[in-house]
């Protein structure tokens, strides 16, 4: 087995795809993992912002992460019947760019692409911050803990979905077990004690309130900042062909199962965390804990139960990036289909991947862990941006679905779902945007527009191909000439050799072209009558013309391309095939040491040439 078999896997035939698909189990790993460690920073995201409320900010999470959690509810109805209308895979650029038209399409895509990306970055950084503020001392190597994790996630996905929901189920269900049982235990405790249970280990007091009450603004900033809890609910919808029949049941299944989990996580944090009189702690506080931790502390201790959750916490953060792995690439390739984005994401790798778009994602994230130094918990809030506006179009998409559907049974209550959600996320979006606006979503604003911009000129341009190589007409046979051969050589040789005998193949007008330097000793023309003449005289050939270009400043590419475009202008009607002799040698390294004129005269052949000039490798392997 080789190296490359053995890190990801043996190639997988076209006909084994059905035994990549996922069920239920897999799915909640590979979809769900964004969504639900979002429990994680969710509700810390939005006590962060009531801490100039002292210990009164504790009550009013649970108000907070109630409405995010209608949100959610409305959300989930509308994805469900999102699945059920495209099977095939409708995430929200398919929904919106089939109801909604190219406009609202890109700028879903745009949203999504951010989105993910962002997703990536932020859950790497998110895993690696909680290792470094359990072991300090390794806080200088945070970057290279990211990349090296990024690394690890990027692996681990081009060995295919099934191989990645094997791996990460583990992970996922410790996260989640180990929450739900601090969250029964908590509220079993709080309902014991009246609703007023006794910490084991205190938490941090919280710090004097400088706000009386929590005003308008105060309340905007908090809902949104929560709002980053509800980011990845769209990946399932996303990946529905990843399921095994009946698809479109198991996908809904997967995605019920995850939105019920993260609803019993988000509420039951801000619940205890009220009971408790647990506050967040500023995130640049002195012995910083998350609020997760002191509510840990605070139900088990610091016994090996706190050690355990903090452990699945920190692993769970570091793979909730593998969302954006499985949902960016097919999210590619359905913009790819329509031409927005290069035609290599379409094309599927040896393990039956949209492979590109794993390579794209891995290098968009390094990129953004190296820029912020893999610190980017600035961009906690941004990214619940790319995901609204996601929200928001596919459900308006869905209502112009279903308008569409007028025998449709149940066509007025899906639309009125529908609209309700548009209308809800959408109010939303524009929130959270006026609310994290000077914090950093001016960068997503600005971002999005430069990537539609981006998508609408590959588009151009391959409509444009496509206009120029559309011949619907017969074949042409009139004028059909041989071509103006044309061989530039530096001496004679074996490759040389196979050249001419190619070029005396194609037509019977040869030009053999030798730049001769100044400086130069002996040349090609002291050979030609005995090594070329003399063989092709007696077989009784059209005998080759040598063309010597003189060049006293030792130039070569400038005489051969001038002695090229000239010969093609004195021609008109003829074609001049360029033989360009390469040597091809066995280790690719050694490329650096043959070949850079050959390569520099092909490029600028292609770049300056036209249609009537054909360049013609001829390999000599070595």
């Amino acid at each position: 087995m080789s190296l490359t078999d053995s890190i990801i896997g043996k190639p997988l035939a076209t006909s084994e795809e059905r035994g990549e698909h996922i069920g239920v189990a897999s799915g909640i790993p590979i979809f769900g993992l964004d969504a639900l460690t979002s429990a994680a920073y969710g509700p810390e995201a939005a006590m962060t912002l009531l801490i100039p409320l002292g210990l009164a900010g504790a009550h009013y999470i649970v108000p907070v992460i109630s409405a995010i959690l209608i949100l959610l509810v409305i959300v989930f109805f509308s994805y469900r019947q999102t699945i059920a209308a495209y099977p095939n895979g409708g995430g929200s650029y398919t929904v919106a760019s089939e109801n909604l038209g190219d406009g609202a399409g890109l700028l879903a895509a745009a949203a999504l692409m951010i989105d993910y990306i962002l997703t990536a970055a932020v859950g790497i950084s998110a895993g690696v911050t909680a290792l470094t503020g359990a072991v300090p001392s390794l806080a200088p190597h945070t970057l290279a803990f990211c990349l090296v994790i990024l690394a690890i996630l990027a692996i681990v996905n081009m060995r295919g979905v099934k191989d990645t929901g094997a791996t990460f189920i583990a992970p996922t269900f410790l996260f989640v077990g180990t929450l739900l049982i601090l969250i029964g235990v908590g509220v079993y405790r709080t309902i014991l004690s009246g609703g007023h249970p006794v910490a084991v280990l205190a938490p941090p007091a919280a710090l004097p309130a400088t706000v009386k009450y929590l005003g308008l603004w105060l309340l905007m900033k908090t809902f949104a900042s929560g709002c980053a809890a509800m980011t990845g609910v769209e990946a399932v919808s996303n990946g529905v062909m990843a399921f095994g029949e009946p698809r479109a049941k198991k996908a809904q299944a997967t995605l019920t199962i995850i939105i019920a989990i993260l609803i019993v996580l988000l509420f039951g944090i801000a619940y205890l965390s009220r009971a408790y009189g647990i506050t967040a702690m500023e995130p640049d506080a002195f012995h910083y804990q998350s609020v997760l931790s002191i509510l840990t502390s605070a139900v088990f201790g610091r016994g090996w139960f706190y050690y355990l959750t903090s452990a699945s916490v920190l692993m769970a953060l570091s793979l909730s990036a593998n969302t954006a792995f499985a949902d960016f690439p097919r999210l590619a390739k359905a913009i790819a289909m329509h031409d927005f984005l290069p035609h290599v994401f379409i094309l599927r790798g040896r393990r039956l991947l949209f492979s590109h778009g794993i390579y794209a994602l891995t290098g968009f994230t390094a990129v953004i862990l190296i820029l912020f130094g893999g610190v980017t918990d600035r961009l906690i809030p941004l990214y619940a941006i790319g995901a609204f506006l996601a929200f928001t179009l596919s459900q308006a998409g869905m209502v112009m679905h279903w308008k569409k559907m007028a025998k449709h049974k149940g066509r007025g209550w899906h639309m009125f779902v529908n609209g309700f959600g548009a209308v809800a996320t959408g109010l939303t979006t524009i929130v959270v945007l006026i609310a994290k606006f000077a914090a950093g979503a001016w960068v997503t604003a600005l971002l999005v527009p430069t990537l539609i911009g981006i998508m609408w000129a590959v588009k151009r341009h391959y409509s444009r191909v496509k206009r120029e190589m559309a011949d619907m007409t017969p074949l042409n046979l009139a004028n059909l000439q041989e071509p103006i051969v044309v061989i530039p050589v530096a001496r004679w040789d074996r490759i040389t050799e196979k050249a001419m005998r190619f070029g005396l193949l194609l037509s019977k007008e040869i030009k053999v072209v030798h730049v001769h330097s100044d400086d130069e000793e002996g040349g090609i023309d002291q050979l030609w009558d005995e090594h070329v003449m003399a063989p092709i005289k007696h077989e009784g050939l059209q005998e080759p013309e040598l063309v010597i270009i003189p060049s006293s400043y030792r130039f070569v590419i400038t005489p051969l391309m001038d002695y090229i475009l000239e010969l093609e202008e004195k021609n008109p009607g003829r074609k001049v095939a360029v033989l360009l002799p390469e040597l091809v040698v066995r280790h690719w390294w050694e490329n650096a040491l043959h070949n850079q004129r050959v390569q520099l005269l092909k490029l600028m052949l292609l770049l300056k040439g036209n249609q009537r000039i054909v360049v013609v490798n001829i390999p000599w392997y070595l």
